[in-house]
Parts: C-alpha cells; sequence; structure tokens
C-alpha cells in the first residue's frame, strides 16, 4: 500500500512575531498559495509569507499529527523548534524553490 507523503511548516512575518502552523501534501505549492494570499486567511491578515520551518513525513496521516502537536505548544516551545534548525530564522521558500 503507498501512503501519501507531508510536510508539516511554519509561516512567520518578516519580523518573527506571529506564526502559523499547517500542513500539506504539497510544500512547494501551499507555500505559493500563502505568498499569493490564496491561502488561509489568518496568513493573509497577519501577513505571514515566510517559510521558517517545515519537516517531511512519509505518510501524511503523521503530517497532521504534528500539526495538532505544534499547535497545542507554547510560543517559547514552537521559536526553539525553528531555531534548533533555523538558527538565524532566516526565510526557507528560496531554498525550496531552488531546488
Amino acid at each position: 500500500m503507498l501512503f501519501k507523503q507531508g510536510h508539516t511548516y511554519i509561516m512567520s512575518n518578516q519580523y518573527r512575531t506571529t506564526f502559523y502552523i499547517g500542513v500539506t501534501a504539497d510544500l512547494r505549492a501551499r507555500v505559493w498559495q500563502h505568498v499569493n494570499n490564496e491561502g488561509s486567511a489568518f496568513v493573509k491578515k497577519y501577513k505571514l509569507y515566510d517559510l521558517v520551518y517545515y519537516e517531511y513525513f512519509e505518510r501524511i496521516t503523521d503530517a497532521i499529527e504534528r500539526e495538532k502537536q505544534l499547535k497545542n505548544w507554547h510560543r517559547d516551545w514552537k521559536i526553539n523548534l525553528v531555531q534548533s534548525v533555523n538558527p538565524d530564522m532566516k526565510e526557507l521558500k528560496n531554498d525550496l524553490f531552488d531546488e
């Protein structure tokens, strides 16, 4: 049986003061949607156009579970997670589209 793959990801604004956690089967397409205001209303309202973190999962169900887990985390825990792999909290979408 083949499983659908997925990503859990975090978008932020340019000041890194607000975060959005999402899940998708197609990270490139979803980030493009957010950047072009076709994503969630929350992302559009707070201008969360910078991808600062993402995780890959073999199964979309695992990505969904991770998203639920992260949404229950305190803000500081989320920031620490992002900084554990992206210490400067730099924009990652360019890396994603350069692949």
